[in-house]
């Protein structure tokens, strides 16, 4: 599980590899990856945009932008939580994930948020050690 905290904003990242739905043998490899984002602030905040930075085992990199998350900008109130769940596919068998969410007070003011940094990870990756 990775952690990280903007402004009373916790965002919690739990990955996990889809052996089922990946195919090694054709560099296909598929991550599920929870994500919760608490409001441990004293304010109600919208979740807007997000960005994503994926980085696959080459060091090759891929932006994502867009609105929401799973087709939602969920309102959070002070204590409150939303989780949802999404995928990732990769050409290589480990690589990692970052990035931030774009929030709004009710009061109008937008901030970023960050989203910590997790690896993805498989029993396929063979690290060699010289």
């Amino acid at each position: 599980m990775y952690s990280a905290t903007t402004r009373n904003i916790e965002i919690t990242a739990k990955p996990h590899f889809l052996e089922g739905q990946s195919q090694p043998n054709e560099n296909r490899f598929v991550w599920a990856y929870t994500i919760t984002i608490a409001n441990n602030g004293p304010h109600t905040v919208r979740l807007l945009t997000r960005h994503w930075v994926i980085t696959d085992g080459n060091g090759g990199r891929q932006e994502v932008k867009g609105s929401g998350v799973v087709g939602e900008q969920p309102l959070l109130h002070p204590q409150d939580s939303y989780t949802y769940s999404s995928g990732c596919p990769l050409t290589t068998p480990s690589g990692m994930m970052q990035g931030s969410y774009n929030m709004v007070t009710t009061e109008g003011e937008h901030f970023d948020v960050a989203i910590p940094a997790f690896s993805l990870d498989s029993r396929f990756d063979r690290h060699a050690v010289n």
